[in-house]
């Protein structure tokens, strides 16, 4: 959940005091391992639980958090988030063994349905999910960031180091997003099941560079994240949008190389984990300090063990996809764990259990029939198979092992599955477990079904029966419904428009409801290529922008009626859109509701109102948006009569 008790650096004495902590800690970290301090001989997995909260009747995001977490003051595993929409528990971490799988999914769904019971006398929901199909890029803004210190100074320190004018998302799919956003809090879209294997010192370079190696099969399988504000992108678009939401970098005419603390890494991991935290160290600048009380050195020189504050809160601020973890046992000893942060959270419990299961038990197949992953595969492959499965999920094509070319699915199923199954087997987990959960991943690896691919396929026959907003919301109803019922996302059927009974678009704004898929033109073309445009995209109003996309008219149907009747030998050549557009259109806000847009237009009798930021023209609303929402309301009325 990360230390909580930070601050903003806000001197430079502050400053030096942190940083020579922080080496302080990296010396003593290096004195544990070549003493041998580190617990051995024991293997323990653990895990945490991100979600998202919802509204319960139009299943937006519910920023109640604080409230919910008041009346969760007797459960000390659940925590807050970066965002007043998001919570966070902590799974009791337990050995490697047994029914150590079935276990860790009993706690997940009793803490999950305690959390229900409470949010329920909130009218609100719990939804585990990648990304909330449901949020808005309005939800992201700073009023939404979780009262703690720790996140107002991290949002602080990473603005600060905003070279750029703002953050931009770059995400291209089968749809494109291309924008800017003032906050790093865009980061709060993402919501993970991030699960912990415990490593010992001398294993831990092998163990490392195994997880990265086998980080793309994983995610593939496991993608559950497609949906970003509407539209379909990647289908592990956490991946993107966490490096993104937190990039500082901009364009420059040099090719200086900066790297962004959101990463996947850059080589192998070679002699030590202690050259991960050097790396990180030297590459990034400390964001916050934390309220250091320990002397890590006078500690290690007394035998005492040390929680090493400056390392953690410095590790918790660079976000390695696979990030190495310290922690002290409850016998006092310290051990190391490697933190997988690419799981996505849902679709179901089951589904994060599998997903686990699979990852744990190919580490420790692969742990023990490589003594050196990198002489088997090439890293820019490894990275290069990164990229592919966060794209195409688990319709990726991989370069494995000996330059072999192979699908996700081929490469789960032949490769992966079976070596996780020998692993499990090696500790001795359950083989109960073991086939409980690995045979979840068949199943969706011969369905080539997973979450993501789930998401694609519902929201793409959604969105041809009905608007963006009420395809979302039936589509986040949908997930819940499945989730509740703990059925595994290969079983899940496609959603149906009746299977959200109560829709109520009235408090969409407007940005959620307009076009943005704009035909425009400006006040220099010729109104002859205007009316043919119209015609032939059957559009009844056309904005006017100037060459920096600001609103200067609108031109519509009637007005070019209007002037045909009136000239009807004048040459359509010669009369320019200045000579017949409205030039002082009445527009509306991004922010407003429906309902305000509505009344605008029926107070003035308008059939069309452009949506501006400012003067930039953004989007459209017209009558024929209005006529779609209120006949898929009178459809519902028909089906509950």
């Amino acid at each position: 959940m990360g230390e909580q008790k930070v601050s903003l650096l806000t001197d430079q004495a502050q400053m030096h005091r942190f940083v020579r902590s922080l080496l302080n800690d990296v010396q003593a970290l290096q004195y544990m391992i070549n003493e041998d301090w580190f617990e051995k001989g024991i293997t323990r997995i653990g895990a945490e639980q991100e979600m998202a909260l919802v509204n319960a009747k139009t299943f937006k995001p519910s920023t109640n958090a604080m409230d919910a977490l008041d009346t969760m003051k007797s459960y000390p595993w659940v925590e807050t988030e970066l965002a007043k929409f998001n919570l966070e528990t902590n799974m009791t971490p337990r050995e490697l063994k047994g029914k150590c799988f079935s276990q860790m999914e009993q706690e997940n769904l009793t803490n999950l349905n305690k959390i229900r019971a409470k949010l329920k006398k909130l009218d609100t929901k719990l939804i585990l999910t990648g990304i909330l199909p449901t949020l808005r890029k309005s939800d992201l803004e700073l009023h939404n960031l979780t009262p703690k210190k720790r996140y107002a100074a991290l949002m602080k320190a990473i603005n600060q180091q905003l070279i750029g004018e703002s953050f931009e998302l770059r995400l291209t799919g089968i749809d494109e997003l291309l924008v800017r956003h003032d906050s790093p809090l865009i980061e709060a879209c993402n919501t993970s099941f991030q699960v912990h294997l415990q490593v010992e010192p001398s294993e831990f370079v092998k163990m490392y560079n195994i997880s990265q190696t086998i980080t793309a099969p994983i995610m593939a399988i496991a993608a559950n994240s497609p949906i970003v504000f509407g539209r379909r992108l990647w289908h592990e678009s956490r991946i993107a949008l966490f490096q993104q939401a937190l990039d500082t970098r901009t364009t420059h005419d040099h090719m200086r190389e900066r790297y962004p603390r959101v990463s996947f890494g850059s080589d192998w991991l070679r002699d030590s984990v202690l050259n991960i935290h050097r790396e990180d160290i030297a590459r990034f600048r400390v964001l916050i300090s934390g309220d250091i009380e320990e002397q890590s050195i006078d500690l290690i020189h007394a035998g005492k063990v040390p929680k090493l504050r400056a390392l953690q809160v410095h590790n918790s601020t660079v976000y390695r996809w696979n990030r190495p973890c310290y922690g002290i046992s409850k016998n006092g000893k310290p051990h190391l764990r490697i933190e997988n942060r690419v799981l996505p959270a849902g679709p179901t419990v089951i589904d994060e259990i599998a997903n686990a299961a699979l990852w744990i038990g190919a580490m420790v197949a692969y742990g023990k029939r490589y003594k050196d992953i990198s002489k088997h595969i090439s890293f820019d492959d490894v990275r290069d198979n990164f990229g592919k499965a966060a794209r195409f999920g688990i319709d990726s094509n991989f370069t494995w092992f000996k330059d072999q070319k192979i699908s996700a699915c081929e490469l789960v199923k032949k490769e992966i599955l079976p070596a996780a199954r020998r692993g499990l087997a090696s500790v001795g987990v359950d083989k109960a477990d073991i086939k409980r959960y690995l045979d979840i991943i068949e199943e969706r690896a011969d369905q080539h079904m997973n979450g993501a691919r789930w998401q694609l396929r519902a929201y793409t026959k959604l969105i041809k029966e009905t608007n963006k907003d009420e395809a979302a919301s039936v589509l986040t109803s949908t997930i819940i419904q499945n989730q509740e019922q703990e059925i595994p996302v290969h079983k899940w059927k496609m959603p149906e428009l009746s299977d959200l009974k109560e829709y109520r678009p009235s408090k969409i704004t407007v940005e959620e409801f307009m076009t943005t898929d704009l035909f425009t033109v400006q006040k220099d073309d010729i109104i002859g290529m205007v009316a043919e445009m119209m015609d032939w995209r059957k559009i009844r109003y056309t904005p006017v922008e100037d060459t920096k996309g600001k609103l200067v008219g609108l031109v519509s149907i009637r007005i070019l009626l209007r002037h045909l009747i009136k000239h009807p030998k004048l040459s359509q050549d010669s009369v320019l859109v200045k000579d017949v557009m409205i030039d002082k259109p009445r527009t509306i806000s991004p922010k407003a509701t429906i309902l305000e847009a509505m009344e605008t237009m029926r107070k003035y009798k308008l059939g069309c109102l452009p949506v501006v930021k400012g003067k930039e023209l953004i989007g459209l609303i017209t009558e024929m948006d209005f006529l779609r929402v209120s006949g898929r309301l009178i459809e519902r009325l028909e089906e509950d009569s």
